[in-house]
């Protein structure tokens, strides 16, 4: 009799692999047999269906021949829950270890054993940057003291020469696997083995350099390039300068970078902003102006009548940034004089400057 795969899953015939798998996941949670209320048959039925839909090329085949093309199921090896095969290939079980694993941090039973690869921590430290230095960028050494790859086994925690075999602990798996009682049942959740740090290997002989740890503690200079424009508060980082772990990746190293106010310039975005006091005859007349930027003094005419409050841009004196600069805008004020002798302001009265 053929069975309908998608009513079982509850999903529509143009439903995605991800709709398929979230309602697997759901149904199989319901209806798990170790589970108060579960349906061992039921169980059996939606696993099987997930086995034929959840997999791209059976699907397609049984879109167009249906549940008998699959009758393959009824022979396979068997899973089996409390010792009881259930007549199908154990191979779709694979997606209830993962959805198990998550739950109690651990595998089912059924997923692949994997070693992993150890991975050493990240350091963070701080930074202090003049404003300049944020403006163009620059390159610093810093020294910690953090644990490196020992030069002598190269990480790997054996004397040089002596080699290496598979640790008893795990039988080279990298991983120690650890039984749990739970609503559902007994359950596994598989760690990283502490033996042999997830490698699957011990050394014969242990390093004299570094007794066995395939890490040294020493002083390390890391050389940090920061780039033009950074600000404040920003993290840079460096990959593989953290700690050194054995037989595995080291950690990254991370920079967070302080920069010191300027009393004269403020940065908006890649824009640096300043003011220039001028006096009242050269907003009159106009004049050259000597302006103050990061980059030096330079020289900068504005035009007669300019008035107070104008901003003028100074193009490409800003903050660097990875396609040019920035600008330096600069507000001119104009300052009114308060102390006239009696001749200037007979002048000015003679001129009447009224608007």
């Amino acid at each position: 009799m053929s069975k309908d795969y998608y009513k079982i899953l509850d999903v529509d015939k143009g439903a995605s692999q991800d709709d398929i798998k979230k309602a697997f996941r759901k149904l199989a949670h319901k209806y798990h047999p170790d589970k108060s209320g579960g349906d061992e048959e039921k169980f059996k039925e939606i696993n099987e269906a997930n086995q034929v839909l959840g997999d791209p090329q059976k699907r397609k085949q049984y879109d167009q021949f249906g549940s008998a093309g699959f009758n393959g199921f009824s022979g396979g090896s068997g899973a089996g829950f409390n010792g009881q095969g259930f007549g199908f290939s154990a191979q779709g079980f694979e997606d209830l270890g993962d959805m198990f694993g998550d739950m109690f941090g651990g595998g089912f039973g059924f997923s692949r054993q994997k070693k992993q690869t150890p991975r050493g921590q990240d350091i963070q430290v701080d930074m202090d940057l003049t404003f300049k230095e944020s403006i163009f960028g620059v390159e610093k050494d810093i020294s910690v003291v953090k644990s490196n790859s020992c030069q002598r086994c190269a990480g790997t925690a054996a004397e040089p020469g002596e080699g290496m075999h598979k640790c008893s602990e795990c039988d080279g798996s990298g991983m120690s696997t650890q039984a749990h009682r739970t609503i559902l049942g007994m359950m596994q959740s598989k760690k990283m083995c502490v033996t042999c740090n997830g490698s699957g290997d011990v050394p014969k002989k242990k390093c004299t350099g570094c007794s066995g740890a395939g890490v040294t503690k020493e002083k390390s200079t890391i050389t940090v390039t920061i780039p033009g424009g950074v600000d404040g508060g920003s993290i840079l980082r460096v990959r593989g300068e953290g700690e050194a772990v054995r037989s595995g990746e080291p950690g990254d190293f991370f920079v967070r970078l302080h920069v010191e106010s300027d009393s004269y310039f403020k940065r908006v975005g890649f824009d640096l902003h300043t003011t220039k006091p001028i006096g009242f005859t050269q907003a009159a007349l106009g004049d050259t102006l000597e302006i103050k930027t990061v980059d030096g003094v330079v020289e900068f005419k504005i035009p007669s009548g300019t008035q107070s409050g104008t901003i003028f841009r100074l193009s490409g004196k800003g903050v660097v940034h990875n396609v040019g600069r920035g600008d330096q805008m600069v507000t001119v004020l104009v300052n009114t004089p308060t102390k006239l002798n009696k001749k200037q302001k007979q002048l000015l009265e003679e001129v009447d400057l009224k608007e």
